[in-house]
């Protein structure tokens, strides 16, 4: 299955990267780091600000990620930090910029306390002519205690990598 599972994900803290590095290890799926073109502020307080305007204005930041052939992928995992009940700017650039007619989506995220917030409402408005399957919150606090966590969910949604 590993051929046919893509990883997208935006991390900025590292929490998001620990579950996809998670999802990656429990499917063998390919992993895609979304990355911005101007890297957000190593500050709390300094990224609080910088999403906050992002996402009242409706700005796509630029990525600089290298383009991904998405054709040979019928399961694509998304990932981002929930930030203020939605999904992170860069991952909406990427999701704009990419047709996931036809293929099935599965988001993730991570979080302070908001839990899945928007997220998956929002990937699901980017992405209205592809299946969903269940979608994962993690506490970005949750360090050890995710792996059980994303084991079962990955289980649950029939994804785990067959030997």
């Amino acid at each position: 299955m590993s051929d046919q599972v893509l990883i997208v994900f935006f991390s900025h803290y590292g929490n998001t990267q620990r579950i996809a590095d998670l999802i990656h290890e429990l499917t063998g799926g390919t992993l895609f780091r979304i990355e911005a073109e101007r890297p957000y502020p190593d500050s709390y307080n300094a990224v609080v600000d910088q999403v906050k305007h992002e996402i009242h204005e409706g700005f796509r930041p630029s990525i600089n990620s290298s383009p991904v052939d998405l054709d040979p992928y019928t399961t694509i995992f998304i990932g981002s930090p929930n930030w203020w009940s939605t999904i992170a700017p860069p991952v909406l650039t990427f999701l704009e910029a990419n047709d996931l007619s036809g293929k099935v989506i599965v988001p993730f995220c991570t979080h302070g306390g908001n839990g899945l917030g928007n997220v998956e409402k929002d990937i699901r408005r980017l992405c209205p002519s592809s299946t969903f399957l269940d979608s994962l919150a993690i506490s970005g606090s949750s360090g050890a205690d995710a792996q059980p966590m994303v084991a079962a969910w990955i289980h649950r949604i029939g994804l785990e990598e067959q030997s």
